[in-house]
């Protein structure tokens, strides 16, 4: 399994894997640049988003294809996401799921409310309604910001 930067010929993949497990689409296409997929013999298998506001960004869209969970895809997804968000000097992480609570605490995510997220963040296609208002909101630090000297 290789995982690589998303490209434009992965976004019907990407989207179709979204669609199968019931995750919105709103907002893909315009942030495939952010993404990573996990590719097994010539085939998307998994995919994790990064949609960026300046030090904040969101976490979205993390998705493995069925036949293909519980083997540590989506764990090599978030690590990798995770370690392009510290490269890229993202001070803090976001997210919305309603089926993951207990999925991304492993990576040091917790619990937060929406009064907690950065306007720009909420001005997302996924706060602005594509995933429901129901969804958790969870967050993580990931670099401390730059001292001034």
């Amino acid at each position: 399994m290789k995982i690589r930067k998303a490209t434009n010929r992965d976004l019907d993949d990407v989207e179709r894997m979204l669609s199968e497990s019931d995750l919105p689409l709103d907002g893909v296409k315009e942030n495939l640049s952010g993404f990573v997929v996990a590719e097994e013999g010539g085939r998307i298998i998994g995919a994790v988003g990064l949609e960026k506001f300046g030090s904040v960004a969101l976490l979205r869209s993390a998705v493995v294809a069925e036949g293909h969970r519980g083997g540590g895809v989506g764990r090599r997804l978030v690590e990798r996401i995770l370690q392009f968000a510290e490269n890229d000097g993202i001070e803090e992480l976001f997210l919305l799921t309603t089926t993951a609570e207990r999925y991304f605490p492993q990576f040091g995510f917790a619990r937060t409310t929406r009064s907690a997220v950065p306007p720009s963040v909420k001005a997302s296609a996924e706060f602005q309604g594509a995933c429901p208002d129901t969804a958790l909101v969870m967050s993580r630090r990931i670099a401390a910001p730059a001292s001034r000297a």
